[in-house]
């Protein structure tokens, strides 16, 4: 049963990371080039916000309470694009000084050391 959640789950996380537009645009922004638009990607909550408090009226008034889902799915998403603004500021920042120190990301970078045979150290600890 368990095994069954399991699979279920993954799928269906596949599934909305696939296909769902506002899981599209954050993996866009998560990209080196795309960095740069995550404050932008921030006003996007607006119409989010805007949309779940619309369902919420329309609830109050006699609608249907299935239109609850599409509330926490709206407020879900205006949260996502709140969250990505920052995120994408930090994530430029430790970029571009990673850029400014010179060292690929990643990798280690070391150099040969004269008078000692396939040795090798860190440039940090050479220095």
């Amino acid at each position: 049963m368990i095994r069954l959640l399991w699979t279920g789950s993954v799928h269906t996380r596949n599934f909305l990371r696939r296909y769902m537009p506002s899981n599209i645009l954050l993996d866009a922004i998560r990209t080196p080039r795309g960095l740069k638009w995550g404050v932008p990607a921030m006003l996007l909550a607006i119409p989010y916000f805007l949309i779940a408090a619309v369902l919420v009226q329309v609830i109050n008034d006699g609608g249907p309470a299935w239109l609850n889902v599409l509330v926490l799915l709206t407020i879900w998403n205006g949260l996502k694009m709140l969250w990505i603004g920052p995120l994408s500021l930090t994530l430029l920042a430790r970029l571009q000084v990673n850029r400014l120190k010179g060292r690929p990301r990643n990798q280690q970078m070391t150099q040969h050391v004269p008078g000692e045979e396939a040795e090798y150290r860190d440039l940090e600890t050479a220095r």
